[in-house]
């Protein structure tokens, strides 16, 4: 097996037929269960990859073919990838959840979809170690942090992902404060993993900067 791009919290190898993640980083071994548990529980309510199996250190999912959504937007596909990315909002909202809670991703973007180049459709969402129920508002305003930040270049992009999530978006306020609040999470996960660290910094000026933004 090989390694695979794109992971941080984890290593993950696959081999074209099935892909290994371990785990990084604090509460490892819960994250593990907490991904094992939501893909065996979404199958067939959202795309996410087939479970085939899991220890203590590991989950053993399906190949799902697919290019990262992160990936098609630095070759000039920003409004595909986001139409995509707010199709599956919408699924994800219709899936089961605790009354007044909507089922949240965590860290939802191009960057953990994997999507049809052909058809623009999400083939699989990956990585759900950090889900949890909460706001809906939380995966779509992430979703635009991360073009934001990572895709400065495609910020006309975000209406394509709103347009498709079809529902009303809160206010530009509403959006950057939840982005915010995303935010200080990571940092206070990366300040677990190694106070004072590189990753807490990383994360201190990123909610600086996001905290600054305008629309």
């Amino acid at each position: 097996m090989r390694p695979l791009r794109h992971g941080y919290t984890n290593r993950t190898v696959g081999d074209g037929t099935t892909v290994v993640k371990r785990y990084d980083g604090p509460d490892a071994a819960a994250r593990l269960d907490l991904e094992r548990r939501r893909l065996a529980g979404l199958q067939g309510a959202v795309p996410v990859p087939p479970l085939l199996g899991s220890d203590a250190e590991s989950v053993t999912m399906g190949f799902v073919a697919g290019v990262h959504g992160q990936e098609l937007m630095k070759a000039g596909h920003a409004a595909g990838v986001m139409r995509a990315c707010g199709e599956v909002l919408r699924l994800m909202l219709a899936a089961p959840a605790p009354p007044g809670t909507s089922l949240v991703h965590g860290d939802f973007g191009p960057n953990n979809v994997l999507v049809d180049p052909e058809t623009f459709t999400v083939t699989a969402v990956l990585d759900w170690e950090f889900s949890s129920y909460g706001d809906a508002l939380t995966d779509l305003a992430w979703c635009e942090w991360i073009v934001r930040t990572h895709h400065a270049e495609d910020v006309g992009a975000i209406g394509a992902l709103h347009a498709a999530y079809g529902l009303p978006v809160p206010p530009w306020p509403e959006r950057r404060a939840a982005m915010v609040e995303r935010c200080t999470v990571y940092r206070e996960f990366n300040e677990r993993w190694s106070p004072g660290g590189s990753g807490v910094r990383r994360w201190t000026g990123l909610i600086a900067a996001t905290s600054a933004w305008e629309e």
